[in-house]
């Protein structure tokens, strides 16, 4: 199972096509903010992957939160953003993401990624 924290319609789309392609790929959306901790907590995925420069569904703050948790601390994480936003991305490191890709190449490498969760 894998957990996308995102409200972006168009890589919602991306994710879901490259999954369905490769097929076998559990993908799961979750697009509220306050239940971001509690579906990681139910369905325990193997990789959850945060629309950093989201907005609205508080990505930081949710990395930050499970990160800190110790049940939750070792789910691997993965995280896309502008490749001109350092801040956002010293920040996602700060708080122990996994892996931290430009949006462009989170989509040019999103078979690599879906396969390997």
């Amino acid at each position: 199972m894998i957990l996308c924290v995102m409200d972006d319609l168009i890589f919602s789309i991306k994710i879901q096509t490259a999954a369905k392609s490769i097929g076998g790929i559990d993908l799961l959306f979750e697009r509220s903010p306050a239940m971001v901790l509690p579906r990681i907590r139910e369905t325990r995925p193997s990789l959850v992957i945060f629309d950093l420069n989201s907005t609205r569904m508080n990505s930081m703050t949710a990395l930050t939160e499970m990160k800190a948790a110790a049940d939750l601390k070792d789910i691997r994480t993965l995280g896309f953003v502008s490749h001109v936003d350092s801040e956002t991305i010293a920040a996602a490191r700060a708080a122990g993401i996994d892996q931290v890709l430009a949006r462009s190449a989170f989509a040019a490498q999103l078979g690599s990624i879906l396969t390997n969760a």
